[in-house]
């Protein structure tokens, strides 16, 4: 009975074996240059029928400098495995927000979550990141270069970087406009400039 039983399990971990290694090489591959930053550590409880259940909450966000940017929060008994579950968290949440040059937003935007508001402005190259704590982490790992950021209402942190990942949400680039509503890319830029058509197409 025992021999079958070994065998059964030895059966079973060669099965899973294949599955796991393709996981790690997916995650190698897919994630080499994350960045990673921790926005806030918040010590929770939880009162049970025998006392107190103390734990940690980490916000975490990550990026790869390049347009790339995810955001989670995760509970742990300890500070380290809290950071480690969040970014795992946020390292599958990965969504693309497009970038004017690779520095800076395509357009002014206002976000909102909960009493919290910001409002995030394209910037001129060399104006630098003007934003607060939890935003220019959040600007960091994107790979925005040049932007003023306000925020406006609750400065919790936990509100702040939804509303700021909201209002990125809504970032558009001229391509995607052009393509949604049948014009030139040049079309798009130049109203956006207050050009004509034609002088942008000369430019």
């Amino acid at each position: 009975m025992t021999e079958e039983v070994i065998e059964k399990q030895e059966k079973n971990e060669k099965k899973r074996a294949p599955k796991k290694e393709r996981v790690a090489r997916m995650d190698n591959k897919t994630l080499d240059d994350i960045v990673e930053r921790v926005v806030h550590i918040n010590r929770v409880s939880k009162t049970v029928k025998g006392g107190r259940n103390m734990s940690f909450a980490a916000l975490v966000v990550v990026g790869d400098q390049k347009g790339r940017i995810g955001v989670a929060h995760a509970k742990a008994k300890e500070v380290p495995d809290a950071i480690k579950k969040a970014s795992e968290l946020a390292r599958r949440r990965l969504v693309r927000v497009p970038l004017r040059e690779g520095r800076t937003l395509h357009h002014d935007v206002i976000g909102r979550f909960g009493a919290g508001q910001v409002t995030l402005r394209t910037a001129p190259a060399g104006t630098g990141i003007i934003a607060g704590g939890p935003m220019r982490a959040i600007f960091e790992v994107l790979g925005v270069q040049d932007v003023v950021a306000k925020c406006t209402g609750s400065n919790n942190p936990h509100n702040m970087v939804r509303a700021t990942m909201k209002a990125l949400l809504e970032e558009h680039s001229p391509r995607a406009v052009a393509a949604r509503r049948g014009k030139k890319v040049s079309e798009i830029v130049s109203a956006r400039e207050g050009k004509t058509a034609d002088e942008a197409v000369a430019e």
